[in-house]
């Protein structure tokens, strides 16, 4: 075992997006890629010396030899330990949760959460802060600054730590402990729901099918839905983390999970379903014949976490990421509960849960969590609403029947342009962001702006200001448009579009989301020139 400096230079490129780096999967396997840019963390930091970082990530290619890179790197920094799942694997939510039970500096997790995986797809690397969030912005501009001064890099030639075995080695003077990815998390879950309740229910006949997606949250949904709970063998599908996620996109959605979609609009279809993401923090919820949009998954949650035994005592608050449907802003006035609406990406929820502001808060993009972990969590929002249906006795399709008829429905969905040129997708958002103190009182597709702004974002903690987070539309009826260019895909421009309208009419709570949104879809593409500035006459994804 040796520790050698390696000679490096600044590599253009590396600035940390919402969610950490995210790049091809071939770029961090270049030379000094992913190095220059762990050694930047540990600058960003003030150095691993004496420190103690959970690392784990979601199977995804390369996701094994980054971990032994970065193992090296932390030894070779004179890191006093670092806690890692068995097989280099943790879903984002219970690295959260680890980093946050056991104290630690922070951790490092390997992820391109919902993005493809395998040679020719997507790999990513993100640090998350001691109380276990995704690094703020004040970190992350530290590390992308650290990026364009790497020089060089300490690291360790040695053999590759054995991580097939629950244990603890060293390397050089650090320890490398090596825990079941599922232990921690699985006890945290039992702490805030009622596992006996869940369990009966389905003892007495209720069945569910979870399709983990290839993905990390397999041994965790095995673990406890099929174990602690009792489901039949089976009721988990697709289990097991491959590289690639068995050659799929392991995004819960419409599109991607369409075979558990088909599944659960058929005859034969079971009492619930659910999916879960690459890295395990992201859900899609259905039931017998029915699919829960995110938005309002994330309102019903609300309306009834007081029935499960994490949540008794009420909400301190809930908050949302702008994009997101106001379904939830319906339930906190209804309940008098703060709604916070805040920018998109995680990181901007810490600041609300650390100050004990919200408990719950979620987005459109199929994320929930609350204040257990500082990570938006698939498999918590799961289990809430399985403990939910437990207490209700009824349905998914019962509650939100019920959720519309009390506090109204808000018709919602996203388009998203995938692939644009990005030099074009810019030009066409500047061009609306310089009409919108003209948009007011204009009509397109018959519909009228009531209001046109850029969303900007103002902490309630720090003080923090976050600017240029999305071009808003409100129209005359109550209906929303929204644009902004996503920040998770790692090629050309992604355009998210996000429509809603407001139903109360109990009348006309059950129409087809196209159809109750027809006339907003005509006028946002009216307001923007999507199609003429695009050339796109369809959304790739509807959601």
């Amino acid at each position: 075992m040796q520790k050698i400096t390696v000679q490096s230079k600044p590599i253009a490129g590396q600035k940390p997006g919402t969610s950490g780096l995210r790049k091809k999967t071939h770029v961090f396997m270049e030379s000094h890629y992913l190095e220059n840019f762990v050694q930047a963390i540990f600058a960003a930091i003030g150095g691993v010396g004496g420190k103690t970082l959970v690392l784990g990530g979601d199977g995804r290619y390369f996701n094994d030899r980054a971990a032994q890179v970065i193992l090296r790197m932390a030894a070779a920094g004179g890191a006093a330990k670092v806690i890692v799942g068995q097989g280099a694997l943790l879903s984002t939510p219970a690295a959260s949760n680890l980093i946050r039970t056991r104290n630690t500096d922070g951790g490092i997790i390997l992820s391109a959460s919902h993005n493809p995986g395998g040679p020719q797809e997507d790999f990513g690397v993100k640090f998350n802060t001691p109380n276990g969030g995704p690094a703020p912005e004040e970190v992350t501009n530290r590390i992308y600054e650290a990026t364009k001064a790497v020089t060089s890099y300490d690291i360790y030639e040695t053999h590759d730590a054995d991580l097939s075995q629950v244990a603890i080695t060293t390397m050089g003077n650090m320890e490398i402990e090596v825990v079941d990815p599922v232990t921690d998390y699985r006890a945290l879950m039992e702490k805030l729901f009622d596992f006996d309740a869940i369990a009966a229910l389905i003892a007495g006949g209720f069945t569910l099918r979870f399709d983990a997606m290839h993905a990390v949250t397999g041994p965790y949904a095995k673990a406890i839905l099929e174990g602690a709970l009792g489901a039949p063998e089976g009721s988990v599908i697709n289990a097991v983390p491959s590289p690639d996620f068995g050659g799929g996109h392991p995004d819960p959605n419409p599109i991607w999970a369409k075979p558990l979609v088909d599944l659960m609009m058929g005859e034969d279809a079971p009492d619930f379903g659910a999916a879960s993401d690459g890295d395990g923090d992201r859900n899609m919820v259905l039931g017998r014949g029915v699919y829960v949009t995110p938005s309002d998954s994330l309102a019903v949650l609300a309306a009834n976490a007081h029935m499960t035994p994490g949540y008794k005592g009420g909400l301190k608050g809930v908050a949302r990421s702008m994009p997101t449907s106001r379904a939830l802003d319906r339930v906190a006035a209804a309940r008098g509960l703060d709604c916070y609406e805040t920018p998109t990406g995680w990181k901007f929820f810490g600041n609300l849960l650390d100050a004990g502001r919200a408990t719950l808060c979620g987005e459109e993009s199929a994320g929930t969590g609350s204040d257990h972990v500082r990570e938006k969590d698939g498999l918590w929002a799961v289990l809430m609403w399985l403990n939910i249906l437990a207490e209700t006795k009824v349905s998914v399709a019962a509650i939100m029947d019920r959720h519309w008829r009390e506090f109204g429905r808000n018709y919602y969905s996203r388009h998203d342009y995938e692939g644009l040129d990005k030099t074009a997708a810019e030009a066409m958002l500047d061009d609306l962001r310089a009409r919108l103190p003209d948009l007011p009182g204009q009509s397109f597709a018959g519909l009228t702006v009531a209001s046109a702004d850029e969303f900007a974002y103002d902490d309630p903690v720090d003080g923090s200001h976050s600017a240029g987070q999305g071009l808003r539309i409100g129209l005359a009826g109550g209906e929303r448009i929204v644009f902004r260019l996503s920040g998770t895909g790692t090629a050309g421009a992604t355009l998210r579009v996000y429509l809603e309208a407001v139903e109360e009419d109990p009348a006309r709570l059950d129409r087809p989301t196209d159809e109750a949104l027809a006339d907003v879809i005509a006028a946002a593409d009216a307001i923007a020139g999507i199609e003429k500035k695009t050339g796109r006459t369809e959304p790739d994804v509807r959601t």
